[in-house]
C-alpha cells in the first residue's frame, strides 16, 4: 500500500468524498485482481451517477486523483498507465533460479489437438492489461489492434491463421471494440481483410453489442459526427455511442471466458493438461534435486 506524501495538499469536503469513493472502487477491484486506468475509474463514477459524462469532468477527476496520489491519500498501484512501461531482458542469479522458473512457467500447446484455434483481439491498447489475466488463464493469445489494424499486422495474422487452417483447425478471432461508428466497422474490416489475404477465419464480435448496452447500461457518449461512418450509425442506433472501457473489467473477462469455452473440446483439453502436468512434474523434480544434477554434470 504505497501511500506516500510527496506534496502536502488540503482537499475540500467534496473532493475528500470523491477520493474516498475512488479508493473504495479501486480497493474493490484490487481484491478481485484488477487494476484500473483513469478512464475506467471515470466510467465507474459516471455509471454510478456521481459525476456527469463530460470531458470537463473527466479532466477534473484526473486532476483530483493526481493530487490525491501526490498527497499520499491514494495508492499508487491502483491507477495504472497500460500504454507506457519499461521493457528489457530478464536476468537470473543462478542456473538453479532459472530452472525453478522454467518448472513454474513450462507450458505445452494444449490447443494443438483442438478442432479450433481462437485468438482475442481488442480495439484499445489500454484494455490489453484488463484481458491479460483471463486470456493467459485460458492459454489464448491476445492482441491489441490499436484501432484499425495495420495492413502489415493483418497480413502477418492472416498467414498465421492460414497455418492453423492447413493444420486442420478452424481459426477464430474474438473481437472486442467500442460501440461507435468506427468501432463497429473495425470488426467488418478485420473480417474482410483477413479474407482478402486468404485466411478462412470465423470472426466473432463479443463486445460491445447493442444487447450489452441495453443490459449493462454503460454511460453513453455522443456519436462522433465527424466520423465518415456516422450517418449510417445514427440511422441504426441513434446519436449515442458507448466505449468498451465503460464495461466492468470482470464483465469483460466473463464475456471472453464464456466465448472461448464454446470453442474448446473439454475432453481433449483435459487430456492435454494432464500430459503437460506430468512434464512439469519432471522439471520440478530436476529443480528440487539441482545440486545432484550440477554434481553429475560437473563430474563429466
Amino acid at each position: 500500500m504505497p501511500l506516500i506524501e510527496y506534496v502536502p495538499r488540503q482537499f475540500s469536503p467534496d473532493n475528500k468524498a470523491l477520493i474516498r469513493r475512488a479508493n473504495e472502487i479501486c480497493a474493490d477491484y484490487a481484491a478481485q485482481g484488477f487494476d484500473l486506468t483513469l478512464r475506467q475509474l471515470y466510467y465507474q463514477f459516471v455509471s454510478r451517477g456521481w459525476i456527469p459524462n463530460t470531458q470537463r469532468d473527466y479532466k477534473r477527476l484526473g486532476s483530483i486523483i493526481s493530487d490525491a496520489r501526490l498527497a499520499g491519500v491514494m495508492d499508487w498501484h491502483h491507477i495504472i498507465d497500460r500504454t507506457r512501461h519499461l521493457r528489457g531482458l530478464a536476468h537470473w542469479e543462478s542456473p538453479r533460479e532459472i530452472v525453478d522458473a522454467i518448472a513454474y512457467q513450462f507450458r505445452t500447446d494444449c490447443w494443438a489437438d483442438q478442432p479450433t484455434r481462437p485468438e482475442v483481439w481488442i480495439e484499445k491498447d489500454a484494455l490489453a492489461g484488463v484481458i491479460e489475466r483471463v486470456c493467459n488463464g485460458l492459454d489464448v493469445p491476445y492482441f491489441s489492434c490499436r484501432g484499425y489494424t495495420s495492413s502489415s499486422e493483418l497480413w502477418s495474422a492472416a498467414q498465421r491463421l492460414r497455418g492453423y487452417g492447413m493444420a486442420g483447425q478452424q481459426p477464430v478471432v474474438i473481437h472486442l471494440g467500442d460501440h461507435d461508428p468506427s468501432g463497429l466497422d473495425m470488426t467488418r474490416d478485420i473480417r474482410d481483410r483477413l479474407a482478402l489475404f486468404g485466411a478462412d477465419v470465423e470472426v466473432r464480435r463479443i463486445a460491445l453489442t447493442m444487447e450489452q448496452v441495453e443490459h449493462y447500461a454503460p454511460p453513453p457518449n455522443p456519436a462522433k459526427i465527424t466520423d465518415s461512418r456516422a450517418s449510417g450509425y445514427i440511422r441504426r442506433f441513434g446519436t449515442s455511442s458507448w466505449e468498451l472501457d465503460a464495461l466492468d473489467p470482470a464483465t469483460l473477462s466473463t464475456l471472453i471466458e464464456e466465448e472461448v469455452s464454446q470453442w474448446r473440446d473439454e475432453r481433449l483439453w483435459s487430456a492435454a493438461v494432464e500430459r503437460m502436468e506430468q512434464q512439469k512434474a519432471l522439471l520440478r523434480m530436476v529443480s528440487r534435486r539441482w545440486d545432484e544434477v550440477q554434481a553429475l554434470v560437473g563430474d563429466e
